[in-house]
């Protein structure tokens, strides 16, 4: 099987490209990327190693660059990682997000209806189901939660997500949707609250957390995460959404403080700061569907992943160093000369 792996030099999409290549010696994978600030090619240089592997620079939203693209590659799955994905900077400049992440699925869709691709696979989040309220532990997230955004990323994953089950139903494109809590793991852009509170209290720096620190998310380890999409694109029912969620809710300054612990670092680094503009409260799935449907469970728990992925940006500081230097830009110009 040829699979076509949208955004696989962001951190979800560069993970799954690993344990496919690794789970499935039989396939080959074709990455598409465009190489924004959060596309990194020098996450992809293992999979460069690997004759399976294949990478080409391009934006999903240029139609002709995805005409040209599929009826060279012909792929036979298309799993959508594609997307701007930073609440915060949703909320500064909404226009990207609808172009990519709307659009950007519209024109994938087209050429997946054109050269006749067997699965379109959309990685959703949960965020599109809004929040919950904090003093009610015991409601969940579930495949059939009304969709409530509360952000311009949320609606615009949200759009998609819609977008998508509109083209099965009218087109009978072959689609399935995954809808995952928030990630954690290798290769995580440092923007993002653990790589960010990692490379901070390394430096010594103070740790910025939202409020009071006690919105709530439920966290999932990345392998987790590749591993339930590769059950879902090989044995899920076409049309189907599945929810992935890891049973593992923690405050955020509770994740902050554990990092702190693991580092040995002072609680006095922590620095509240204002609320972000509609801060989602808590965030909670309950994965029963795709458990019970395709036999999925977690390997992970969050103790034991958040120490591997500490000692993970411990041993890899070169990597996300050149990121906050900006080197790592500069890295594209030597790996991708001669690529395009």
């Amino acid at each position: 099987m040829k699979l076509l792996v949208t955004g696989g030099a962001g951190f979800i999409g560069s993970n799954f490209i690993f344990y496919e290549l690794e789970q499935h010696p039989e396939d080959t994978v074709v990455c598409v990327d465009l190489l924004t600030y959060a596309g990194n090619l020098e996450t992809l240089e293992p999979a460069f190693q690997n004759e399976r592997f294949s990478f080409h620079k391009a934006d999903i939203a240029d139609r002709q660059a995805m005409d040209e693209l599929f009826e060279a590659e012909c792929p036979d799955v298309v799993v959508n990682f594609a997307a701007e994905s930073h609440v915060d900077r949703s909320v500064t400049d909404p226009g990207i997000f609808l172009q990519t992440n709307i659009l950007g699925t519209q024109v994938l869709m087209d050429a997946c209806r054109k050269y006749n691709v067997q699965r379109f696979h959309q990685v959703s989040t949960d965020e599109v189901y809004g929040d919950l309220p904090l003093d009610r532990p015991d409601l969940f997230f579930t495949e059939t939660t009304p969709l409530h955004t509360s952000s311009p990323y949320s609606a615009s994953k949200a759009s998609a997500d819609l977008l998508v089950q509109a083209y099965h139903r009218t087109f009978g494109l072959p689609m399935t949707i995954s809808r995952c809590s928030n990630n954690y793991g290798p290769y995580q852009f440092p923007e993002k609250l653990i790589p960010l509170m990692i490379s901070r209290a390394l430096a010594n720096q103070s740790l910025p957390v939202y409020g009071t620190g006690e919105n709530v998310r439920d966290w999932l380890h990345v392998y987790d995460h590749c591993a339930a999409i590769d059950l879902i694109i090989r044995h899920g029912k076409e049309g189907e959404i599945y929810n992935i969620g890891g049973h593992n809710e923690r405050t955020n300054l509770e994740v902050v403080k554990t990092i702190l612990r693991q580092l040995d670092r002072s609680e006095t680094l922590i620095h509240y700061v204002t609320d972000r503009p509609g801060h989602d409260r808590r965030y909670a799935i309950d994965p029963a569907k795709i458990t019970e449907q395709l036999g999925w469970k977690p390997k992970y728990n969050f103790d034991t992943g958040m120490k591997e992925t500490i000692q993970w940006y411990l041993d890899h500081k070169p990597w996300w160093e050149n990121i906050i230097s900006g080197a790592y830009q500069e890295y594209y110009e030597k790996m991708y000369a001669g690529r395009e």
